[in-house]
């Protein structure tokens, strides 16, 4: 079946989540062959069997440097080099720097927030690298949480803003080729990370409307892509006010739900 979406092979991370499967599920819709990478392998084998002959499930732990090598060199042997490689997963919650308990929690998501999009990316490029023909698409989803700081979810921003920094320097390393890097920045997704939310969520976007604009901007070649982008511009507006005078507002929001607390999302391999 020849795909008919700008992207024929591709991998996507964190592929069980909302804007995971909303990705899968369109570039399967393309055409294209699609290595599925997440945890809930029963969601896995529904999306793989959309498409048995061009997809394939993988559950390792993103974070693995080993497992993630081994996923890759599956996918290269059976389905070929891909030309978009998505690094999606992910993990958010409340954090409290007073609380003992609650640094294992700042470990873990950088683990996967941050460890686990370098674990993404590194197999292929080394695959793909010394090739001169190779067109490779690398996307790191962020956050406009990794902008700025917000009070009692400094392990989330951390993790996000260094994640920004390092496809910085990713994007700068690979000028020379024909790889890519692109930085996503999602405000609020109503996928289940933010759905014990407490405080507003201006921009609110559906998973699929942000896969299609997330695919959109990438087959356009922009490096810096914002969902939606009403709510950049918003952030951007409000970092303009005193620090003093945007703490203010941020400290009269609901504080993100910490592990634990009625709402939080499950942090796989937290171990407090």
């Amino acid at each position: 079946m020849q795909h008919t979406a700008p992207f024929g092979n591709a991998v996507i991370t964190g592929a069980c989540g909302g804007l995971g499967q909303a990705l899968a599920r369109a570039l399967i819709a393309g055409g294209a062959r699609v290595a599925l990478v997440g945890l809930n392998r029963a969601t896995l084998d529904a999306l793989v069997a959309l498409a048995p002959e061009r997809c394939r499930a993988y559950t390792p732990d993103v974070s693995e440097p080993a497992a993630m090598a081994a996923m890759a060199a599956d996918w290269l042997q059976h389905m070929g080099p891909p030309d978009l490689v998505v690094a999606n997963a992910g993990v958010a919650g409340g954090f409290d720097t007073a609380v003992p308990d609650d640094l294992p929690v700042l470990r873990r998501m950088l683990e996967i927030n941050l460890l686990g999009v370098a674990c993404t990316f590194s197999p292929f490029l080394a695959a793909l690298r010394g090739h001169a023909a190779a067109r490779t698409a690398f996307v790191g989803v962020a956050s406009i949480a990794g902008w700025r700081g917000m009070p009692g979810n400094g392990a989330y921003c951390a993790s996000k803003a260094g994640l920004i920094a390092y496809l910085q320097s990713l994007r700068a390393e690979l000028r020379p080729t024909r790889l890519t890097v692109h930085t996503v920045s999602p405000g609020y997704l109503r996928t289940a990370l933010t759905a014990g939310n407490r405080f507003a969520m201006p921009g609110l976007l559906e998973p699929d409307e942000a896969a299609r604009r997330l695919l959109a901007g990438v087959a356009a070649g922009r490096e810096h892509i914002v969902l939606p982008r009403r709510i950049g511009w918003l952030s951007r507006a409000l970092g303009l006010l005193p620090a003093a005078w945007h703490d203010r507002l941020l400290l009269r929001q609901p504080r993100k739900p910490r592990a634990g607390e009625a709402g939080a999302t499950d942090i796989p391999g937290l171990h407090r």
